[in-house]
């Protein structure tokens, strides 16, 4: 039977495991559109200087 100590643990872990991939493809998006709109720009200065 399963107690009802690790049902919560269980669930605690799956949260967070939860926050962390949502956190993770945040910032993948995020950087994404960073890299789109500075990333040309960043790469002309770097070439010239």
């Amino acid at each position: 039977m399963i107690d009802a100590g690790s049902l919560a643990a269980s669930l605690d872990s799956a949260i967070l495991i939860g926050a962390v991939l949502l956190e993770a493809i945040v910032l993948y998006g995020v950087y994404g559109v960073v890299e789109q709109v500075l990333g040309h720009r960043v790469v002309d200065r770097l070439r010239t200087a």
